[in-house]
């Protein structure tokens, strides 16, 4: 299982960040899970950094790799606007095509949780 860092300039989409974690959805809701924390619309750009950070101080974890890409896991937990901590798993792909690194989710860590 190989880890590196992940580049810095990794793309994380302000639409992914808007309009799919921290806005309400019928199926695979996470707006709930980070408003625990204080991440709310208003506070997109804290999140965004938050990740960053993260993938800054933290090695990934290729998971597989796929005709797309490698698949690379972050885990951590992320302090919100509110003080609150969520312990997170970030997932992370390198696109084969343009060795481009784009963040593609986030998911509670329930062992961590624990």
């Amino acid at each position: 299982r190989r880890s590196m860092k992940l580049p810095p300039d990794s793309l994380i989409s302000d639409r992914k960040l808007k309009e799919y974690l921290l806005s309400p959805r019928v199926e695979d809701d996470k707006s709930g899970f980070l408003a625990i924390a204080g991440y709310t619309l208003n506070h997109w750009r804290e999140l965004e950094a938050d990740l960053r950070n993260l993938i800054a101080a933290t090695d990934a974890d290729l998971t597989r790799s796929t005709a797309y890409g490698d698949m690379y896991e972050v885990k951590g937990s992320l302090v919100g606007p509110n003080g609150k901590t969520l312990h997170i798993i970030t997932v992370w792909v390198r696109l084969k095509a343009n060795n481009e690194t784009r963040f593609v989710t986030l998911v509670p860590d329930k062992e961590a949780a624990r």
